[in-house]
């Protein structure tokens, strides 16, 4: 009795020395949490990129048909950067939710975040050129509700990028920025004292050309050349998907390069050079900085080709996927 008496006694004397431990180390380590949380605070300071999901809160505001904006809220600076988000196909706005948010969180006092939502769905089988008209006029309205807008900067995605392209060349216009009062620096391509020679050649919506990137975009195409890699390059399933590119709308056509109704070159080839109708390189010269990232593996229907702009001849040999 007396030994069960003694072992029960020093079984109890272990379990609350266990639980004081336990205690002091939950406490260590929230007080470690914490060191680590202030210092991880104190570093995103230093580097925006570090700072914590909390620190900057977003405020999403829709505006019909399933577009929206997203900015910082509770922050009395204007942005004056907006940075225009654009879907591939059978895409829509809400495919760019959380990277719209990242970018505000980033940079909450500088950037508005608009994701389009012209082209949504079964749109964007309505062709390159109607496409980008849309969004050419979705961009004027929401210039129109945010008047401290100076720059804009474009991200597309797959034929977002092809649409982004047809846009700026609508809606590029030469000479400097608009100032805030609405007066143009240069007009017609004549320097003026007001106008810095360090600014762009011209400007797309009135507002300075920044940054044009495109994500998986089929620029040359869709049409032979292993362009797309699902088709394994076997040229009776690239004959196949050319003819039955009619599914895909009046897109499918220009993806496809078939020639233009009005016996026009295929719409993607007039793309290449200032056409007599739309300045498509001129618009594009105009960006400070033009980035098309292209997928080197893994992207079964647009090759790295035609999304880095360059013939396979042109192409470094692939490395192969490391493992982790």
């Amino acid at each position: 009795m007396g030994s069960l008496e003694m072992e029960s006694e020093s079984d109890f004397n272990n379990k609350e020395a266990k639980s004081e431990m336990g205690m002091d180390e939950d406490k260590r380590k929230s007080s470690l949490g914490i060191k680590k949380k202030r210092r991880f605070k104190n570093l995103s300071f230093l580097f925006p990129c570090m700072r914590l999901e909390d620190e900057v809160p977003t405020e999403e505001r829709p505006n019909g048909g399933g577009g929206f904006d997203v900015e910082a809220a509770g922050i009395d600076h204007r942005p004056t950067h907006l940075v225009v988000m654009v879907n591939g196909i059978i895409g829509s706005a809400a495919n760019w939710k959380f990277p719209a948010k990242q970018f505000v969180k980033t940079y909450p006092r500088d950037v508005i975040v608009h994701c389009s939502k012209s082209n949504s769905v079964t749109l964007t089988f309505d062709g390159i050129d109607v496409t980008g008209t849309r969004l050419a006029d979705e961009v004027i309205s929401v210039k129109q509700r945010y008047p401290d807008l100076k720059r804009i900067s474009f991200i597309g995605h797959s034929l977002g990028g092809l649409i982004s392209r047809y846009a700026i060349a609508k809606l590029y216009s030469q000479g400097c920025a608009e100032k805030p009062n609405g007066d143009s620096a240069i007009i017609n391509g004549s320097n003026s004292d007001s106008c810095s020679q360090d600014l762009p050649k011209g400007n797309i919506a009135g507002l300075e050309p920044m940054n044009f990137i495109t994500i998986a975009t089929p620029h040359l195409g869709s049409r032979g050349h292993k362009q797309v890699p699902a088709f394994c390059g076997l040229y009776p399933m690239e004959k196949f998907a050319s003819r039955a590119s009619w599914m895909l709308g009046r897109t499918g056509r220009h993806l496809f390069l078939k020639a233009n109704d009005k016996g026009k070159p295929p719409l993607l080839v007039q793309m290449a050079s200032d056409s007599e109708d739309l300045p498509f390189i001129s618009a594009l010269e105009a960006f400070k900085r033009r980035v098309a990232y292209a997928n080197i593996h893994f992207d079964h229907v647009v090759g790295w080709s035609t999304s880095s702009i360059r013939s396979r001849s042109e192409l470094p040999p692939k490395r192969p996927c490391s493992r982790a």
